[in-house]
């Protein structure tokens, strides 16, 4: 039986949806551009995987990076640190837990906070393509952090220990308060 043609969006969902189908036991695979050309749709065009644009703080804008001492690094993998502050964006939309970071994260270098939790969500599974089905929040937060107002606050950012979250979390750790 012989079914109407696609139409170029149509076959691109299609195509990615025959590659994400993997064949039972035993079945032979069907080629997806056979399907395609079956069905009168165009070969879809190879495609590469496009990054982000990087955001690039202003200039002479010190940055977070790896200012930690050895000391610093070995307590925050053994969990030895205790964060002085929790920011909880799990579950916001993108615009929220933006503007949340940002307010939270300007209340504590007022209270003179060294290390603040920011419970993100898990990551983005590696096939995930953007936009994130989930770990949205966690795709952005560095590009949040490094075009943010507080970006020369920020010592380090370092993945929180399995107690505080994991892969859920991170750590920020913030410049002393450097005054006199």
């Amino acid at each position: 039986m012989a079914g109407r043609r696609l139409d170029p969006g149509e076959a691109a969902l299609w195509a990615r949806v025959v590659a994400a189908v993997k064949p039972l036991h035993g079945a032979r695979p069907v080629a997806p551009l056979a399907v395609l050309e079956q069905h009168g749709a165009p070969r879809p065009k190879p495609t590469r995987p496009v990054a982000a644009p990087a955001v690039k703080p202003a200039r002479g804008a010190r940055t977070p990076g790896d200012t930690l001492d050895a000391s610093w690094d070995h307590k925050l993998a053994r969990g030895l640190v205790s964060p002085d502050a929790t920011i909880d964006l799990h579950g916001h939309t993108l615009a929220a837990a933006h503007a949340r970071l940002d307010q939270e994260l300007g209340r504590a270098i007022v209270r003179g906070d060294r290390v603040l939790l920011v419970v993100t969500g898990r990551p983005p599974r590696a096939e995930s393509e953007r936009p994130h089905a989930r770990g949205a929040i966690r795709a952005a937060i560095g590009d949040w952090i490094a075009a943010g107002r507080h970006v020369d606050r920020i010592a380090s950012i370092r993945g929180a220990h399995p107690r505080h979250g994991g892969g859920g979390a991170l750590y920020l750790i913030l410049r002393r308060n450097r005054t006199g």
